[in-house]
């Protein structure tokens, strides 16, 4: 494991969290319209991860095993967003990020990683990149006005509630679906990756998880209706992009219902996803294993164009003014190897964030949520035969559900800072009952302007 060295880097790091507390916040004149008040926008945002485990039993560990030993994580991240509009309806936005980070056991042996801030290309050396750069086009088609407030990657204005927005460019693809209010943000909400989306929604991505693509959504008064194409990387799990958006691509769709249960609002997502590129199949290793009489591997059997599809619902409900609860869950084929997410083939999670204002603390946030993770199959014997996935591999196992338990509590420090206490206990880590249980403890400091 390699320590956390304060060098030059590392200072710039700090300085960038703090950054936002002698700079002052831009407030717009209430008396000017949202057409014209808005034009432009730009925000910073900074979140410092540090995160800990004790050491915990396994009877074995393999090559892609997490280390049972006691180790130490951390991740930093920074982003500028800004956002400009073009002409009426017309806007686009360019996000340069920082980032860099230490995962624990060099981001193996989970299928719901502790710390959804740390990216596949990962490390100690801070990294400048684009993580996106897109123009959104908006159509109104009438009904009445809806008031925008600013957000990141949001300029403030008004727009129609019966609409049509076109999205293309580089961004992530969880920026336009699965979104769910309690649970989509590793940023404020929960940290797991099982608790970020879908666990089991392999959705196209590089392995900093931005992509290119496009996306069409209509919008009419309690309804959303929105599908994608975005780009796979060129192998799985890996930094360059196929930009070939007739031959290897991520499609999605997704329905949206919003509700109103007991004067409280909620929504319901309905999404499949399809997903095309040369992914090796397990059976197609297992096959291969038995012929040759060696230990299956997914790199050996990496010949053709696959298919894998997936389809989940995604509900958010809220039950008082300080109370909400959300749930999702997915099936995925799980025949072929993941290609750009985790090794999740069924997922089911749930949880509920509690506004503090019955103790007094109305900016603060507590958070608990439950995610249970599982395997196919196929999946399962290839694993238990001794191979390897990107991300799991113990060498052997002993199937059980991956099952995480996430609780948080998030301090509202001062108007752009939040301080967060983090613990997840995770049962059979990589779905093996053979080893674990693990407990990770975190602390996070995000700040944003």
């Amino acid at each position: 494991m390699r320590p956390h060295r304060f060098d030059l880097k590392s200072l710039a790091s700090i300085l960038g969290l703090l950054l936002p507390f002698f700079l002052p916040t831009a407030s717009a004149d209430p008396t000017q319209s949202a057409s014209s008040a808005f034009d432009w926008d730009v925000r910073f945002q900074s979140t410092y991860v540090t995160q800990s485990k004790p050491a915990f039993r396994a009877a074995y560990s393999g090559d892609n095993s997490l280390s049972p030993n006691r180790e130490a994580s951390y991740s930093f991240t920074a982003t500028a967003a800004l956002g400009v509009r073009l002409w009426p309806g017309a806007e686009i936005y360019f996000n340069p990020e920082v980032a860099q980070g230490v995962p624990l056991s060099g981001l193996t042996g989970l299928g719901g990683f502790p710390n959804g801030e740390l990216a596949r290309t990962s490390g100690a050396a801070l990294k400048l990149y684009r993580a996106r750069s897109f123009l959104r086009q908006t159509w109104g088609l009438g009904g009445d006005e809806q008031k925008v407030e600013a957000d990141i990657n949001q300029l403030a204005g008004t727009q129609k509630k019966e609409r049509l927005v076109f999205t293309v460019g580089t961004l992530s693809v969880q920026d336009l679906f699965d979104d769910n209010t309690y649970a989509h943000d590793p940023r404020a909400e929960f940290l797991n990756w099982a608790l970020l989306t879908h666990g089991a929604y392999d959705f196209a991505a590089d392995a900093r998880g931005y992509t290119s693509g496009f996306a069409l959504e209509y919008f009419r008064n309690d309804w959303a209706f929105r599908s994608g194409r975005f780009a796979q990387p060129k192998q799985p799990n890996g930094q360059p992009l196929d930009y070939r958006l007739f031959k290897n691509y991520g499609d999605q769709i997704e329905i949206e219902r919003a509700h109103l249960l007991a004067n409280q609002p909620g929504k319901l997502r309905l999404m499949a996803f399809r997903n095309v590129a040369k992914m090796a199949r397990f059976s197609d290793a297992l096959t291969l294993a038995d012929r040759t009489r060696t230990t299956p591997s997914i790199d050996n059997v990496r010949t053709g164009q696959r298919a894998k599809v997936g389809v989940g619902i995604n509900v958010e409900q809220s039950l008082t003014p300080e109370i909400g609860v959300f749930a999702r869950a997915m099936w995925a084929d799980g025949k072929t190897e993941t290609y750009a997410f985790t090794e999740i083939d069924r997922s089911f999670s749930a949880g509920t964030l509690i506004t503090g204002t019955a103790w007094g603390r109305s900016r603060d946030v507590l958070g608990l949520a439950l995610a249970s993770n599982r395997l196919s199959a196929s999946h399962r014997t290839y694993l238990a035969r001794g191979g390897l996935g990107f991300f799991i591999g113990d060498g052997a196992l002993n199937y059980r559900p991956e099952t995480i338990t996430e609780a948080f509590y998030r301090w509202n420090v001062m108007k752009a800072a939040w301080l967060s206490a983090d613990f997840q206990y995770i049962r059979n880590p990589a779905y093996n009952a053979a080893r674990g249980p693990l407990r990770v403890a975190s602390v996070r400091l995000h700040t944003e302007f």
